[in-house]
């Protein structure tokens, strides 16, 4: 089995960091977030990887190289603009021919990766997207209505929940076949199409071990929190 990283954004909401870095070159600690993730893989037992990368790629691959320092093996897929998520998925296509995981190279993951992968398996899944339950409080109260526009009900500042996708996945190599080449493509189209053609696709909920890096105060709040376990430790 092999894991597929998508390292390859642009990572405008990261910036003036990812002038010179890309966003999954931005350091955690002492090491690269791209670092820590290729642990972590490692650690749930998949040591051959295929990084999809463009933007300021050398950085990528000069620190990576080969993968035998990291006691893995790293492959490169290259586009030459950027893709969106499935787009830079679909450059790793000549490289897959099993089943394999698929990551979003700019979110922290600590949880058992094996156990995802054996459900997936048990479960002869198309897709098996993680899964983690968001709480949020909205801003506004909520009047809710009967057909008849009498008010019966306000919900002031109510909360809502619902899971989210975390952006790993295990997939087959079958999911390909709804990408098209070249061009910038959403996840969330793909896996809409995989479901509209009946393929199964199960969710994988995770309790904790989820923190993404999209922007620069969730960046902040990441590394508090490692240099944070670092000091319990």
């Amino acid at each position: 089995m092999k894991a597929v990283i998508l390292a390859g954004g642009l990572g405008t909401r990261l910036q003036p960091y990812t002038i010179f870095l890309p966003k999954a070159m931005l350091p955690l600690g002492e090491k690269p977030l791209l670092e820590h993730l290729i642990e972590w893989v490692k650690q749930g037992g998949v040591d051959s990887f295929v990084l999809c990368v463009s933007y300021l790629r050398k950085t990528i691959e000069d620190y990576f190289e080969d993968g035998s320092r990291f006691g893995v093996k790293i492959e490169y897929a290259v586009a030459n603009r950027p893709l969106a998520t499935a787009g830079q998925l679909k450059t790793a296509e000549e490289f897959i021919d099993d089943s394999f995981v698929c990551l979003y190279g700019d979110s922290i993951f600590d949880f058992n990766l094996k156990g995802m992968i054996e459900n997936h398996r048990r479960k002869k899944s198309f897709v098996t997207m993680g899964l983690s339950e968001y709480k949020t409080k909205l801003q506004y109260g909520f009047i809710e209505m009967d057909k008849a526009n009498r008010v019966n009900a306000w919900r002031e500042k109510p909360e809502v929940k619902g899971n989210i996708n975390i952006g790993c996945y295990v997939m087959e190599p079958g999911i390909f076949k709804f990408i098209p080449p070249n061009k910038p493509y959403g996840m969330d189209d793909v896996i809409r199409s995989a479901i509209a053609k009946k393929n199964k696709v199960n969710g994988y909920l995770i309790k904790s071990g989820f923190l993404d890096i999209g922007d620069k105060a969730s960046y902040r709040r990441a590394y508090q929190q490692y240099i944070t376990r670092l000091g319990r430790i």
